[in-house]
């Protein structure tokens, strides 16, 4: 059976504090949220720490956004995966479009990341998808399958979370239509040597489009932007019907 994941992304957000707030107010809407579904949240590396201490014995588990293929070394900026666990650290995101547009990231060192995230026992969340441009030219297949086919090249598909992101709805509000993310999806499984590996929908989740989402069959989740900063739109998103 496909584990149910909803993924927080909080971005470039939130300081300490502001975490703590939102921590607060967030945790008391789980208290009647369904067992089978693991609730994620993927925050700056400045609140690792303090949400480590402040999730422990909950039912939220802590993400991060980024990993290094190397267990140390010169790498300015980045952080490797003994420096997560250590802290608490289960989930990774990996392969996000803004790492991808913004930082030169591409299928082979998303690749890297991958297989060293399970080397040191975290679950990556891969994120794949297209531009509008890429779409408009009726390229969205293509380009998915060649994303999976580079990326997932010795990777365990026993812990792993795949993410269809199309970049066209991330931030814009301009959700993909659930029947076509669900049809997307489902090309995604059929890529997989294991049909199990949970898959999330994200760009522009929302309070009043989550049910309609998770009304599909291929569709185990939600990885959420921009929603998953205030805790009552949030808690409205883990807590679909």
């Amino acid at each position: 059976m496909r584990k149910k994941v909803i993924a927080g992304n909080w971005k470039m957000y939130k300081t300490q504090a502001e975490a703590s707030e939102f921590l607060q107010k967030f945790l008391h809407s789980l208290e009647e949220t369904p067992d089978d579904r693991e609730i994620v949240l993927c925050v700056p590396f400045t609140d690792l720490g303090i949400l480590s201490k402040s999730l422990h014995g909950s039912r939220v588990q802590l993400g991060a956004q980024n990993v290094h293929w190397e267990e140390q070394g010169a790498y300015t900026g980045e952080i490797s995966g003994p420096m997560l666990t250590e802290i608490g650290v289960r989930y990774v995101i990996i392969g996000h479009s803004e790492r991808r547009q913004y930082f030169n990231e591409t299928d082979e060192t998303v690749n890297l990341r991958l297989k060293a995230a399970q080397l040191y026992g975290l679950t990556p969340i891969l994120c794949v998808g297209e531009s509008k441009q890429q779409r408009d030219a009726l390229e969205t297949e293509s380009l998915i399958i060649s994303q999976l086919a580079k990326g997932l090249v010795d990777v365990d598909q026993n812990n792993l979370i795949i993410a269809y992101e199309p970049i066209w709805a991330i931030g814009t509000g301009d959700t993909c239509e659930s029947i076509e993310a669900n049809r997307v999806i489902g090309l995604i499984r059929s890529q997989l040597t294991n049909a199990n590996v949970p898959i999330q929908y994200g760009g522009s989740v929302k309070a009043n489009n989550i049910d309609e989402i998770m009304a599909q069959p291929e569709i185990d989740g939600a990885l959420v932007g921009g929603a998953s900063l205030e805790p009552d739109s949030f808690a409205r998103i883990v807590n679909y019907q």
